[in-house]
This record gives structure tokens, C-alpha cells and sequence, in this order.
């Protein structure tokens, strides 16, 4: 059975500095959470905010002030950032292409397991073959289907049960040139030992166990939110680091319709506890980037706010400036 895949096969380096698919790693790396806060607390308006205040604000992750500044050059060579001189500081600010991709992606983290599923019972399969001289290009071909959610069931042979969209046909053409073919088909039982079930493509009691794991981290934090004794750098933290673990979630599960999932699957749940966390903190948790900002410049900075998981479901999209 096949283990839960490495997010960094699906999140590689890109080239050229392009913020999309960037690399996502396992851990909170200063750049993730560097790129976590400023989406948090920006986006909606795309505030500029000085160096010196990002410093500020990942010291409170621990990182040290000079891998901080390090975080920030490195995220705007790849395009992440822009930078400008505002007064006395160097300021910088999401770019609008990542600002874009960002919003997308906290759309998609918001909408998982609120939608009611309709499926039609079949699944896309693409079967492809490659020479092993073309390790690269067959390497590529998989990131890319892992990328698009889904699983190999055999060597060659990939199985999804949602329709590949546009986008993801051309992508896949562009890759395999020839060596791959694509299917819509439903699954016809053998009733034999034999037959292999297109779900057993995941393994889903370690998807379970990733849910189950996210659930027994966060559930004692909910009564002290409730009333209200999680402010402050607590705040911070616990926002933060909530959406960066839940946010790798949909990579684990792509979405496999419920139907086909064990007894009491465990995604819905995990939703509920993410989302009493996330929109919890939302409050404390800006007024302390706001009274960090404060701190760090001497000067108020109103245009940082946060967002909930229903604006982030319904898209936040950026003021122009």
C-alpha cells in the first residue's frame, strides 16, 4: 500500500523565482511562516509592512533576527515579495501574483468538507509508459499527478475520482508527449481475492491517523478560547501554527469522496476544530500583530487585519494600491 506521499513532490522549488507551487515544506520553515503571516494579516489589503516589523514578528517563532532578514531577501528574489523604501524603513508587501495564489489556496483550505459531495461513481485513470532512460520526464509526469490528487494504484497506472480539468489535460500533454492515456471509467468487481479496489490507492488509515493527529493536538485549546485566555504572542502562535499544519491536510486527503471512506471519517471534524481555532484567534491574535507593529515603527497600522475561514472561502480578494 502506498504511504501518504512527501508534500515536497508536490510543492517542488519552482524555477525562475514564480511563487506558484512553491515548496512547502514538512516543518514551519521561516519562509513558510514568514509567507503564512503576511497572508493572514495582509492580504486583504496588501499592506506594506517595514522589515524591521517581519523581524519583530518571526521573533516570536524564534527566528533569529538575522535568519529573518535572510527570509525576507530570499522570499523577493523568488517573487513573493516586493520591496519598497517607506520612510525610514525598508517595507515590503505580498506581490500580486502571489497575493492571488495565496487567496486561491485559503479558498480551497476553507471550502474542504463544506460542500455536499456528488459522485458519479467513476474515476480518471491515466496509464502511461516511459523508457527508463526518461527517469526526469517520468518523475515530472508523477509530481504532476500527485499535484493533481492522484494515487498510483500500479506502477503505471493512476486512478482520481473527480474529472481532470482543463488546466490539468494540458499539463499532463505537455509532460507526456505521446506516452500517456487518459480514461473516465467505473470500477467492475471481480469478486476475487484479485481484485484490487481503485480507493486502495491511498492509504487511508495514515490519512486517518493525520486527522486523528491534528484533532488530538487542537481540541484542549478550544475551552481556553472560549474564554478568552489565549491573547498575545499565545494568540499568535496557535493561529499560525493551525493553518500551517491544516493547510498541508488537503494535500494528504485529495478529497476522496465519503462514500468510499471508512465509518466515521474524521475530515469533517478536523474542519470544525480548525475552523473553531482559526476564527477563535482571529481577534487577539491581530490585536497583537497591530501592537507589534506599534511597538517596532511608533506609529499605528489599521491596515492590518485578519480574515476568517469564511472570507477566505469566499475569497479574499485584495484592495488595489
Amino acid at each position: 500500500m502506498v504511504r501518504p506521499f512527501n508534500i515536497e513532490e508536490i510543492f517542488p522549488e519552482a524555477p525562475g523565482g514564480s511563487p506558484r507551487r512553491r515548496r512547502r515544506q514538512t516543518g514551519s520553515s521561516a519562509q513558510g511562516l514568514a509567507v503564512t503571516l503576511l497572508a493572514d494579516y495582509t492580504a486583504r489589503t496588501r499592506a506594506w509592512l517595514p522589515s524591521a516589523v517581519i523581524v519583530a514578528l518571526l521573533g516570536e517563532f524564534g527566528v533569529s533576527s538575522g535568519a529573518a532578514r535572510t527570509t525576507i531577501s530570499r522570499l523577493a528574489r523568488r517573487g513573493v515579495l516586493e520591496g519598497s523604501r517607506q520612510g525610514r524603513y525598508s517595507s515590503y508587501r505580498l506581490t500580486e501574483p502571489a497575493a492571488v495564489d495565496l487567496s486561491m489556496g485559503g479558498a480551497s483550505i476553507a471550502a474542504l468538507a463544506t460542500q455536499p459531495e456528488s459522485w458519479d461513481g467513476s474515476w480518471t485513470v491515466v496509464a502511461f509508459s516511459m523508457p527508463e532512460g526518461e527517469s526526469t520526464r517520468r518523475r515530472a509526469l508523477r509530481v504532476c499527478l500527485r499535484w493533481h490528487g492522484f494515487a498510483p494504484l500500479y506502477d503505471g497506472v493512476w486512478v482520481l475520482p473527480h474529472p481532470l480539468d482543463a488546466k490539468g489535460r494540458a499539463e499532463l500533454a505537455a509532460l507526456a508527449r505521446g506516452a500517456v492515456t487518459v480514461f473516465r471509467a467505473q470500477h467492475t468487481e471481480l469478486e476475487t481475492e484479485t481484485d484490487r479496489d481503485p480507493v486502495s490507492a491511498w492509504d487511508l488509515p495514515a490519512i486517518a491517523e493525520q486527522y486523528a493527529g491534528f484533532i488530538q493536538r487542537w481540541v484542549p485549546l478550544l475551552r481556553r478560547i472560549a474564554a478568552g485566555a489565549v491573547t498575545g504572542t499565545a494568540a499568535l502562535r496557535a493561529r499560525t501554527e493551525v493553518m500551517d499544519v491544516f493547510r498541508r491536510i488537503p494535500v494528504l486527503d485529495p478529497m476522496l469522496p465519503t462514500e468510499l471512506m471508512p465509518p466515521d471519517w474524521p475530515r469533517a471534524r478536523a474542519r470544525e476544530v480548525f475552523v473553531a481555532i482559526y476564527d477563535g484567534l482571529a481577534a487577539p491574535a491581530e490585536d497583537h500583530v497591530r501592537a507589534v507593529a506599534a511597538r517596532v515603527t511608533g506609529v499605528p497600522h489599521p491596515n492590518l487585519r485578519a480574515h476568517t475561514t469564511a472570507e477566505m472561502a469566499a475569497g479574499i480578494r485584495p484592495w488595489p494600491n
